[in-house]
């Protein structure tokens, strides 16, 4: 009877490996979708720091790999007069600004993209 109760729960325990590995495969896994194509660089067209006068750190919480931060910088850089670059070892992200920081607007960036700012903080 005990080598019966045994086997089941050593077939059981099987059964859920397959089912996870196969689910891992068709749904992809870690935090970011690890399964899924790197996302594309938004390039900023005006690259000429002289047009930026104004400049903030955002610091970001919840990027874990290359690919958050390179969603974060995504979002950012998808703003009108805005050109960042996030550094994922210290968690923050350097914008560089044509018009006066608008925290609210860089905020809502960073938290559609999935992330949580933590805070914006103008710059000289």
């Amino acid at each position: 009877m005990g080598n019966v109760l045994v086997l089941a729960l050593l077939a059981a325990g099987c059964a859920y490996g397959v089912y996870s590995f196969i689910h891992k495969l068709r749904y992809g896994g870690g935090c970011c979708g690890e399964r899924d194509a790197a996302p594309q660089k938004v390039k900023v067209q005006d690259r000429n720091k002289a047009h930026y006068p104004h400049s903030a750190v955002v610091r970001v919480d919840g990027m874990t790999c290359a690919a958050c931060a390179r969603r974060v910088e995504n979002a950012l850089n998808s703003l009108q007069g805005v050109w960042a670059a996030v550094d994922l070892s210290t968690g923050k992200a350097v914008v560089r600004l044509k018009e006066p920081a608008q925290p609210e607007a860089l905020r809502r960036a960073v938290r559609e993209a999935g992330y949580l700012v933590l805070s914006v903080e103008e710059t000289a």
